[in-house]
């Protein structure tokens, strides 16, 4: 491959800040890598929190921050309107409760799909269950945006349980592995693909978004296929490990890589284990008003959110706590509006354990 064609597939390299930048039709996508403590009898950090700003900590001190939560870390309710969260936890667990009244506990590996639509207040809490080890989290929260037409579709959320998560692992001719799991769009190779929520852009047959996530062994050689869409952009987030020769130009960890997607791009890993995040689809192409968590089309929209946010509080909040978790019991289990309840099958492969 020449010099000139490999830059070429390479439009743009920005290092990574906090949150990730993304494009249309993502909003941003914020990684979260906090190695908590061993837990107390609450379920939070047996660690002091004395020199933190509680209510408001994103310190990192001691590789960990406790957010917007005073004893469990995590995000207590909160307010969302027209668009998506798609969040992919890795390690840990999340305790998500909602102003629907619906509530679920998920992690190692699992993913939530949460469209807000019309309007959802919603807890993210992160309990710590382990009082013997480390409490790791990992995760992703991707916000991908509605179109206009569904801004105001009704508010729901859709469970994506680690082992229902399409996956394949390539090996190159010199047995070096690279590991891809597909939580939108589809890889020839991998099982079937999982349907996104109806009202999602991601389900718009030419919209051509794709999630996905993806660990290469050191020194593994791996071809990122073409987008099968026109249009579509795509950014590839090398967020661990040193460096990767994409399409014939380095990158060093981390960054925000941004890719043609038209043509096939190949990618040769250094010396250590790389993972990535492939963030891709077709944009929306329509305006962006956006007012903290409420992303609608215009400035006059915003105004009509925050006000009936104000008089509505879009459902209201029935739970006992403002940062509800859901006990010691580490199984897995989504409960939703109406009552209907899901838990994830039990296979040798995932146990209802988190997952280190």
């Amino acid at each position: 491959m020449s010099a000139r064609h490999a830059t070429s597939l390479v439009l743009q390299v920005k290092p990574l800040g906090f949150p990730w930048e993304t494009m249309d039709p993502f909003l941003f996508c914020a990684y979260h890598d906090d190695a908590y403590p061993k837990a107390n009898a609450d379920m939070g950090p047996a660690a002091s929190l004395a020199g933190r700003a509680i209510g408001q900590d994103f310190s990192r001190r001691d590789g960990w921050s406790m957010y917007h939560g005073e004893a469990v870390p995590g995000f207590p309710p909160h307010p969302h309107r027209g668009f998506e969260t798609v969040t992919i936890v890795r390690k840990g667990l999340i305790d998500h409760s909602d102003s629907l009244g619906a509530t679920a506990r998920f992690g190692g590996g699992d993913v939530q799909w949460l469209t807000a639509g019309k309007g959802i207040v919603h807890a993210e809490m992160f309990p710590l269950l382990d009082q013997q080890n480390d409490n790791p989290l990992e995760l992703f929260q991707i916000w991908l945006n509605l179109p206009a037409a569904a801004k105001m579709s009704e508010p729901h959320f859709t469970m994506f349980w680690s082992q229902d998560i399409p996956r394949m692992t390539v090996t190159d001719p010199e047995g070096r592995t690279t590991d891809v799991a597909v939580i939108a769009g589809s890889l020839s190779g991998a099982s079937a693909p999982l349907s996104p929520p109806p009202d999602s852009w991601a389900a718009q047959l030419d919209a051509d978004v794709a999630i996905w996530t993806v660990r290469m062994a050191p020194g593994a050689h791996w071809t990122l296929p073409a987008a099968t869409g026109e249009g579509t952009r795509r950014n590839l987030y090398l967020f661990k490990g040193g460096s990767v020769n994409v399409a014939g130009q380095e990158v060093r960890s981390p960054s925000a890589i941004e890719l043609r997607a038209d043509t096939a791009v190949e990618l040769v890993n250094g010396d250590m284990e790389s993972e990535f995040l492939l963030l891709q689809g077709k944009p929306i192409a329509e305006p962006v008003a956006q007012y903290g968590p409420f992303v609608m089309n215009t400035q006059a929209e915003i105004a009509q959110t925050m006000a009936e946010y104000r008089r509505t509080q879009f459902g209201g909040w029935s739970f006992d706590s403002d940062t509800p978790v859901h006990g010691r019991d580490p199984a897995r289990f989504a409960i939703h509006p109406g009552g209907r309840e899901e838990r994830p099958a039990l296979t040798p492969e995932t146990p209802q354990t988190t997952v280190a």
